[in-house]
This record gives C-alpha cells, structure tokens and sequence, in this order.
C-alpha cells in the first residue's frame, strides 16, 4: 500500500511527501515474476515514509529530503510518527528562509576612488 500526499507548493519550491507499507513475501529478491508472490503472515510490516522538497527551477533540484523505515509494532510506531512528522516539517521548511546561510563569494564589494 503507497500513499502519496498531494504536492504543496509555495514561492520556495514543491514539498512532497509519500508514505508506503511494505510486506515480506515468499518470492526470492532476484524473482522476475513478482506479481505471483505470496505474502507471508506474521511477519514484519515496516512502514516507510519519504518527504522531499524540491525548488521550482526548470530542473526541479532537492532542497532537502528524509527517508526512514520503520517497524511495525506498537510501542514503536508512536515514537517513529513523532520523529518523521518532525523531520518533515524540516524539509518542508527548506528554501522558505530568508535569512540563508551565507556562502563565501555570494556577495562581492569593490572600493571606489575618491572623486
């Protein structure tokens, strides 16, 4: 099962974000025809959640991003959904500063003569 969040756009880019269940099945990894697979019961389910921001250039570039998968038990999952809405927030931030980190060179000052 895949959930993909609708894009949210702002003037600092695209923010997106996709959440998948994943399941064990009997299939080897290497298997051509995976569509006959069987899943497996009682075996782990992680969920895994993906966020990405990207800039709104021609070429879309990633701003910033977060990946993580994360088991399925209960006493976990609450500890993990905290931490991944925290990072996600993160990326959904990145580009809308505007007090950015200075780069060296960005800026360049010249002196004048005296007139």
């Amino acid at each position: 099962m895949s959930n993909i969040l609708s894009p949210q756009e702002d003037p600092s880019g695209t923010f997106v974000q996709l959440r998948v269940s994943l399941v064990q099945t009997s299939c080897r990894k290497r298997t051509q025809q995976r569509q006959n697979c069987r899943t497996l019961e009682n075996r782990r389910k992680p969920t895994c959640l993906a966020c990405y921001k990207f800039d709104n250039s021609s070429v879309p570039k990633v701003l910033d991003k977060y990946q993580n998968c994360g088991p399925s038990h209960q006493l976990a999952v609450k500890e993990f959904k905290h931490r991944d809405e925290a990072e996600c927030r993160a990326v959904e931030e990145a580009g809308k500063s505007s007090d950015a980190l200075y780069l060296p060179g960005m800026y360049a000052f010249s002196k004048g003569l005296p007139a």
